[in-house]
């Protein structure tokens, strides 16, 4: 794809009307604390380097055209061991020793994206065991019980480790904007916490970079840059991707910022929760500070283990959502089978279908009727509002919580409906279940005026989102509070229950109202759930076309007993199924079905027998249940167990013995939290996301594993390096 200048200007020439796209990872230049060689891995010869790389490293003129044995030290010797590993989407650390006076470096070596290896080197901090230190962080992470108790362990562990001036955990919103959650600083400075900042801010390519690049370390704002010598790869023809680079050059524009805030040095460590990014570890410093690599590999760790943690405490919330649910939906089945309704049981008891989503009120359209709890609009207004909201759900769940900002018409129902959720409760159009919250004015306190124009001139001094980030103070109107991803799928749920309920109730009125019956089993054929209803001597009623599709019947099926043969167990079906009809015995249970070719499926059944009284029966309601997700769930479930235990024989092959002790009870911990977040997710609401919500949390296992590694052989290697030191002493 070729990309619009314009549209995408290149590193450093980006202003303010279009620094969104700026190219941050064509940088072109480094930080100079220390310097970047590319090498052609076919044959070790340098063919790009940082203009400071040659001083650095202690040599008079360009290291270009050389071998990187050429460098001295053990530089090529330990880079080589890593050219047949994959190294593009985490960069491998070595401890090695180079340059004319041999002196010990920390060498990063990744892949860029189109051809070549990235040596980027570092001076060596003095060698430090951090194992203690990273066993407490984990221990205090593994401790903290809700997520505002974690973030705030966090950032203290992050400031004693770090000894940045400011350390902030900043969280993202639905919408991009960011928030300073938790927060620890020097007593003296202004405190950020709870200041907002726009999504603006940060760029979605910087965003998507501190997705890949999970530690960006700027050590003085003030840098020279070191630029790429020549500009173009020879391996390539191109600028070189930068993206995996942590000595990358940071944008002059993002430079300015730091400087309008008097900020001299940052680190940024990604907190990654699910796959996604869902706030950064921000630390702040008013004077140049420069943390060594073993440190930002301790941070990163931590990271990894806090935001694991994140998605255990939010799925433990979704869990207890969830069960606040499904105890409405017994209640719901109890009641039709009681009552022959289920609708008193939802709006009987209002804590039960409001609280699950913090609303204020809820309304019921259903079968032209209207019913209401809590505080809501009045009838016609409801009955307007669902007819708007039918053009709106096409994925299941529409939420707003500005209401009257969507639609200006509804401007007069902003005292009590400024946000609306909405879901579907049946295959009905205009069968809605509304949730309403109350308009809270608000005030929102930004870091500077977002709303400020910006300055833009041909004075780099000009350059800046802006100039001032005094606190500013919004009042909010019009809003409810925003609905999370919680509640959206605790809506979700509470739709998916109460369709479920309204099948089997529509089912019930077969057996109940014939005068009703051709317009019920529409209803129910259409139903997605699939479904048997049948007369009292056994003889099917109606069995909808999502059961013909889940049984993969031939011909219509026409008396339960003809159940049985599409089970693995056939004698186990007629018991239940003999049970239900002579001893009005329901069923609860699973089974598995095998179709034509002899393949198996697990479902869930729900049989009831319907009593128009004590002693007559009028038919049975069944209901199936496909498993295969939540069986592909459990397999996730026990594949990630297996792993988990994989990753750490794998770790502790690898280690040298005299540290195994200390980095297998930190890798335990590491598994422990791992295995907790587990069990919450698998508690969570949705069955489908588990495998992949478990995979984000391997993977994040994996991560901490590699990196532990990284800190533990090089603290293994110390009394080596010493030794190599004192060699290369010897030959000067």
């Amino acid at each position: 794809m070729t990309l619009d200048p314009a549209a995408s200007p290149a590193f450093g020439q980006a202003n303010l009307s279009n620094c969104e796209r700026e190219q941050i990872h064509f940088a072109g230049s480094i930080q100079p604390h220390g310097a970047l060689l590319a090498v052609r891995e076919s044959d070790g010869v340098i063919v790009q380097e940082s203009g400071n790389a040659a001083s650095f490293l202690g040599y008079p003129q360009s290291l270009r055209g050389a071998h990187l044995r050429k460098l001295g030290g053990d530089l090529w010797s330990r880079s080589r061991l890593y050219l047949d590993r994959p190294v593009d989407a985490i960069p491998v650390a070595i401890r090695c020793a180079a340059g004319a006076r041999a002196e010990p470096l920390n060498a990063l070596l990744h892949r860029a994206p189109h051809g070549g290896l990235i040596v980027e080197l570092e001076n060596a901090g003095p060698p430090v065991d951090y194992t203690l230190a990273i066993q407490r962080g984990v221990d205090t992470i593994l401790s903290s019980s809700t997520l505002r108790a974690l973030c705030d362990a966090c950032a203290g562990i992050f400031r004693d480790l770090t000894g940045y001036d400011r350390v902030m955990i900043y969280r993202f919103d639905d919408e991009g904007h960011g928030e300073v959650f938790s927060e620890t600083k020097r007593p003296e400075l202004e405190a950020f916490l709870g200041n907002r900042y726009p999504a603006s801010d940060i760029p979605q390519i910087a965003r998507r970079l501190y997705e890949r690049n999970r530690v960006r370390l700027l050590a003085d704002v003030g840098y020279t840059p070191s630029v790429l010598e020549p500009q173009f790869s020879p391996l390539t023809g191109e600028e070189l991707d930068m993206s995996m680079c942590f000595l990358r050059s940071v944008s002059p524009i993002h430079l300015q910022y730091l400087k309008n805030m008097d900020v001299a040095a940052t680190l940024v460590v990604s907190l990654m929760v699910g796959g996604e990014l869902w706030g950064l570890i921000s630390c702040h410093h008013y004077a140049p500070r420069l943390i060594h690599f073993e440190m930002r590999a301790v941070c990163e760790l931590l990271a990894e283990v806090m935001g694991t943690r994140i998605a255990a405490l939010e799925s433990f919330a979704q869990g207890q959502a969830e069960l606040s649910v499904r105890r409405l939906e017994q209640r719901m089945i109890e009641s039709v089978t009681r009552e022959g309704d289920w609708r008193g049981a939802l709006f009987d008891r209002a804590r039960s279908l409001l609280l699950p989503l913090n609303a204020s009120g809820a309304a019921l359209l259903f079968e032209g009727k209207t019913q209401t709890v809590g505080d809501v609009p009045g009838s016609e207004e409801i009955r307007a509002l669902g007819q708007w909201l039918q053009k709106r759900l096409n994925d299941g769940v529409f939420a707003t919580s500005a209401l009257s900002s969507q639609e200006p018409a509804f401007a007069s129902l902003t005292g009590v409906a400024s946000g609306v959720i909405a879901t579907r409760v049946s295959n009905e159009p205009d069968e809605l279940l509304i949730w309403f919250r109350k308009e809270r004015v608000r005030t929102v306190t930004w870091g500077g005026n977002p709303f400020k124009a910006p300055s833009d001139g041909d004075d780099p001094n000009e350059l800046s989102p802006r100039r001032s980030f005094a606190q500013w103070h919004q009042v909010v109107e019009g809003t409810s509070d925003p609905w999370t991803a919680a509640d959206r799928a605790a809506a979700r749920l509470i739709g998916e229950s109460v369709t479920d309920v309204v099948a089997q109730f529509r089912s019930l009125r077969i057996l109940v109202a014939q005068d009703q019956l051709e317009h019920v089993l529409r209803q129910v054929h259409s139903s997605n759930q699939q479904i048997v209803v049948a007369a009292a001597d056994g003889a099917v009623l109606e069995a909808n076309s999502a059961l013909n599709l889940l049984l993969g019947l031939q011909r219509p099926l026409r008396h339960l007993d003809e159940l049985s043969a599409h089970f693995a167990d056939p004698d186990e079906v007629e018991k239940r199924l003999r049970a239900l009809r002579d001893s009005r015995t329901p069923w609860r249970g699973e089974a598995m079905l095998v179709d034509r070719i002899g393949d198996t499926r697990p479902i869930a059944v729900r049989a009831d027998p319907v009593l128009a009284s004590r002693d007559r029966i009028l038919g049975y309601v069944i209901l199936f249940t496909d498993l295969a997700e939540r069986r592909a769930a459990e397999a996730a479930r026990r594949n990630f167990r297996d792993n988990l235990l994989l990753s750490q024989r794998r770790l502790m092959r690898r280690i040298d013995s005299s540290a195994a002790l200390a980095v297998e009870n930190v890798m335990s911990s590491i598994i422990d939290n791992a295995q907790l977040a587990a069990l919450e997710i698998a508690d969570g609401l949705d069955t489908a996301g588990i495998p992949d919500t478990l995979e984000s949390v391997r993977a994040s296992v994996a991560r901490a594993a590699e990196v532990l590694e990284q800190i533990s052989v090089g603290g293994a290697s110390t009394a080596d390096e010493r030794s190599a030191s004192k060699s290369y002493g010897g030959k000067k």
